[in-house]
Order: structure tokens, then sequence, then C-alpha cells
């Protein structure tokens, strides 16, 4: 007898646990980290408590409460990122909660990051100041409130105000009696976290911390200061963040907003830039590859470009309560795993349906990765506190089909074949009459392209600034990088012999750079022999004379001594440097 379930028939996941743990969380405040470098990595959940006290920060090592720690506020999100590049430094924990950041070290308070504080509307500033003197009556002052909520929005006040338009009429007078009297301040709120690599782009590289605020702020903070590095806005308040790239080269911030829009942000960029209005609220946002996957409050899962082109779109059986990646790097699968009210957890590859879970409760949490020892281990967090964790097997496969189609057989699925429009016969009926003219105009087109090629390619060759060498004697790759704020640089240089047996010798690197602003510490530098294969690596130190925020090129030239056309040159553009700080 067919199973309508197909989870049922053959299941990729061993059950490893199924209890109640008496945990209120989410995906945001779950996450899986190796904390000790050991190898066994652990389970960090933010426990929210009961909404009001008794929140906790909670780590698990294997089923069994590793460590709890007191959470002052209710948390937003956590995150796990690398302080220091060395292999011996263990990661920390961020926690954001509130206006604030608590930084955890081997599960011990470490540092506690603070949001700037806002400027109070002056119309709010005054209104407190009239009830203080008791110049005003408190309704009449919670009406000139409520103007100002519904004229600029609730953002615009400060939380005491907030908290006083809530109370009922009879509880206004001992409030007001009771803070009035105390200095009106306004605290930002942080809505999401995440984090951003800053110069590498290996496993567990040195990370940034990135946070969204209720002030529609977007900050990039320094993974040791703490302090922030960038600053941008957005139009919107963000409550999800996708981020790719790293912050020393390049990167690209993917946020979901409360407007139910996607902004981008770019490096160097002090505000989003829109590039999609989706139909609803988001309540989940993941990238896979180049592709972006948003989940929102009307049912619909969709996929988008980078550029906020629709690819595919899906409306799912029930609501989405929330969503997360899985990632099989050993298969080469990246998926993500949405969790529906109707008790089900299914994950999608692309636009398919690829397996079906089913359990007890719904689900609100969801975390995938390695867990203990095992590579593979999906950890979930049901509404009611339970815990459920399964293991994927070794030998699970999902196919890029869709079960939802698995009992149909090809002929009897119908093609979604669109109608010939009368654009679509205008357009073919112009190109049977214009076959030649419109051959001969590609053909043309095609061959201006391809002169335009090897121009640039002959260029290149003559100036020698293609990044490999195409002399047959010597055929070396060069390549360089700049480290340092300035005024002192450090330019590293590595030089490779790419040739399969065949050494490179006699060989000089020469540097030139305005002498005005830069001062090298060695203008050429003798390379010994290069054996094919092996890298070699050369520092030189750049200094910078002048006191003038502007910055210039810097070019190295590789060349066989006494010939004066370099093998192969590379054109540096320094960075402005920093002003030379006296303690």
């Amino acid at each position: 007898m067919a199973s309508d379930t197909p989870e049922e028939a053959v299941s990729p996941w061993i059950d490893a646990h199924n209890a109640f743990a008496s945990l209120y969380t989410f995906t945001q405040c779950t996450v899986l980290c190796d904390l000790n470098s050991d190898g066994d990595s652990k389970l960090i959940v933010a426990d929210l408590g009961t909404g009001s006290y008794n929140m906790k920060l909670k780590v698990y090592k294997g089923t069994s409460l590793m460590s709890e720690s007191a959470i002052l506020d209710l948390p937003t999100a956590v995150v796990t990122f690398h302080m220091q590049s060395s292999q011996a430094s263990n990661p920390a924990i961020a926690v954001a909660s509130g206006p604030f950041i608590y930084i955890y070290k081997n599960l011990r308070p470490y540092y506690k990051f603070t949001l700037p504080g806002q400027d109070v509307h002056p119309l709010e500033k005054d209104i407190w100041e009239q009830a203080k003197e008791d110049k005003v009556d408190i309704m009449v002052a919670r009406e000139m409130l409520d103007a100002l909520r519904n004229e600029h929005g609730a953002g615009i006040l400060t939380a005491r105000s907030l908290r006083l338009l809530q109370l009922h009429p009879s509880d206004m007078e001992s409030f007001a009696n009771v803070h009035k009297h105390a200095p009106l301040k306004k605290q930002d709120v942080i809505t999401c976290l995440s984090t951003l690599k800053k110069c590498d782009a290996n496993e567990d590289p040195v990370s940034c911390v990135v946070l969204g605020t209720e002030a529609r702020d977007v900050m990039i903070l320094d993974p040791e200061a703490f302090t922030v590095l960038s600053k941008m806005t957005l139009p919107s308040i963000p409550v999800f963040f996708s981020i790719s790239g790293l912050y020393d080269v390049e990167f690209r911030i993917v946020a979901a907003c409360r407007n139910a829009k996607l902004y981008t942000i770019k490096k160097g960029g002090k505000s989003g830039k829109m590039i999609c209005e989706l139909s609803s609220q988001v309540v989940g946002l993941e990238r896979i590859s180049k592709t972006i996957i948003v989940a929102c409050m009307d049912r619909s899962l969709t996929g988008f470009t980078s550029k906020g082109k629709k690819i595919w779109a899906l409306h799912l059986p029930a609501d989405i309560t929330t969503m997360t990646t899985l990632n099989h790097k050993s298969k080469g699968l990246k998926a993500v795993i949405v969790a529906l009210s109707n008790n089900e957890v299914r994950i999608y590859k692309d636009n398919f349906l690829v397996n079906l879970i089913k359990t007890d409760d719904v689900v609100t949490g969801i975390q995938f990765g390695k867990f203990g020892r095992e590579e593979s281990v999906l950890i979930m967090t049901t509404k009611g506190g339970g815990m459920i964790i399964k293991i994927l097997k070794r030998t699970a496969e999902f196919e890029g089909k869709d079960l939802k189609l698995s009992g149909k057989s090809a002929s009897q699925t119908k093609l979604n074949i669109p109608k010939k429009t009368k654009l679509f016969l205008d357009q073919t009926l112009r190109e049977r009459e214009n076959a030649t003219v419109m051959h001969r105009t590609f053909q043309s087109d095609l061959q201006k392209l391809r002169l335009l090629t090897a121009r640039s390619y002959v260029k290149a060759l003559h100036s020698s600034l293609n990044p490999v060498s195409s002399a047959a004697c010597d055929p070396v790759k060069l390549n360089c990088a700049v480290q340092g704020l300035g005024p002192s640089f450090k330019l590293t240089v590595n030089l490779e012999n790419t040739s399969p047996n065949i050494p490179s010798q006699n060989l000089l690197l020469s540097f030139y750079a305005d002498r005005n602003l830069y001062s090298v510490s060695k203008p050429f530098v003798e390379v010994p022999i290069l054996i094919p294969g092996i890298s070699y690596s050369y520092e030189i130190l750049v200094e910078c004379i002048t006191d003038k925020a502007i910055s210039d090129k810097v070019k190295v030239f590789l060349l066989n001594r006494g010939k004066s056309k370099p093998i192969i040159s590379a054109v540096i553009s320094m960075p402005v440097s920093e002003a030379l700080v006296v303690v």
C-alpha cells in the first residue's frame, strides 16, 4: 500500500532525541558552535523564559545542559564569532538584548556594547517637563502624546511615553508621579543580529558583528574594540539579514524590513537600495549561492536573484513559522528547511520538495549543522518547549525531484504552455522577413567584440600588466597585497614559477612610487632562483611621508637582470593613510 507521507517509506533521518526541554526560543536565538575548539560542537540557546523574566543563555552538550547564565532583558538574537585570527582562540558569543549586546568569552561575561542614545522629540520633552512641574493634567498629557504618536509614529516616542499610553486611566497618575522626575531618555533597540567575515573567507575567520536597530540603522562593529566601523541607514526597520563577502574587500547586505521590502547595501554605501517589494511581511530570509529565498506571512516561499528578480514562487499549505539553511558540505547539498504551523517541516531544494518531516508540535526554532561529533544534525525546538534531534543518514540522498509529483507519470503531467500572442506572431514574421539582415548584424557585432577583446589582450601583453607572464623562458605569476592603516604599510609580493620543470633565475623586483608621497624601504630586491611550484614572499615597508589625506599608486616590476622591459608588472592602489597618533 502506497503511503501518502513520503518520509515514512525510506526516511533519511535517524531519530536521536525527542523530549520536553522547557525551551521557549526561536531560530534567531539558537546557534551551533564549537566553543572550545575541540571538535565537539555545542548548542547555544537564548531562552526567552516567560517573556518577562527568567531569560537565560543555555549551552547544551549533547542532550544535557552544560551551562546556564541569566540574561537581564528579552533576547533578540544570538551569534558566535572569532575575535582573533589565532587558531588557539575560542569563539565568542554575542547576545542581543534590548539596546545591548552582551559578549561572552569562554562562557564568561566579557564585554557589553551599548547602542548610542537618541535625541528626544522636543514636544515630548516639553510635555514631560510640564507634567514634572504640575502645569498640565496627566490625561491632557496623554492626549498630547497620543496625537504625537499618530502624527509621527510610535518610533518617535520614548519607552516611558509608550508605557503611559498603554496604561489604564486609573494607573496613569501613579505611573507619572514615579517617573516624571527622572531624566527623559530615548534608547534604541536591536532588532536583528548577524556576522560578516572581516578579511578571510576560511571556515573560522575573524568576523564583525552586524546589527540592525529600531532607528533603521545598520551598524558593523569591530570584533576586538567593538567600535562602530560602518553605519548605514535603511528606509524601514530591518528584521532579517543575509550577508555575503568580506568587510575588507567587498560585501553585500540584503535586509528584509518591516515594510515588506528587500533592500541591499554594498560596501561604501550609506543607505539601502530597494530591490523588490514583497506580498506580505517577512518571516524568514536565507541565501543559497546567488538565490535569495524569502518566506512571507501569506504562506509564500519565493526565490529572487541578487537584483530582486523573481525566479520561482511556491504557495505552502499552512503558515510558515521559521526557516533556516541546510548545508550538507560532504554531499554538496544546499537547501532550505521550512517549518509550518500544521506540524510539518519541509526541505526544499530550489523550488522542489525533497523531504517532509512530521512533528508532534509546531516547530519554532531550527538549526542544522555539526552537533557533538556528528556532522549533519537537525535540531528543532517546538512551541510547547520540546527539543527534537534528528541525525542525517550517511546514505541519505535528496534527489532534485518534487515529491508532490512523485505519484504521477510524465505523461499525466500537463505542461503549462502559454498561448501565442499577437506580439509573438508579429516578432516571428519580422524575423522571417529580415533573417539575412539580422544575421549579418549579429555577425558584425560579434566580430567587433572579438577585435576589441584581442586589442585589449595585446595591450596587456605589451604593458606587462597581465597577472601571469606570457614569456616562455620566465613563466612567473605575481600578486601583491597591502597591510596596515598607515602611515607605515607592509607590501607583500608573492612570486611563483608556473613552469613544470624549468627554474627562473637572474630576476629583480623593482618598486616605483611618488617620492613626495611615499618612502620605499627597498627600491629593488634581488630575487634568487625560483623553483617551479613553490611560492616566494617578499615584504617591503612603504611609509607615507605626507600629512595630506591623499593616496597614490605603487608600481611593482619584475625584470631580467640587464633588461629594461619588465617581464610582468603590477599596479597597487594604496589606501589613504591614517593620521599618526602620538601617545
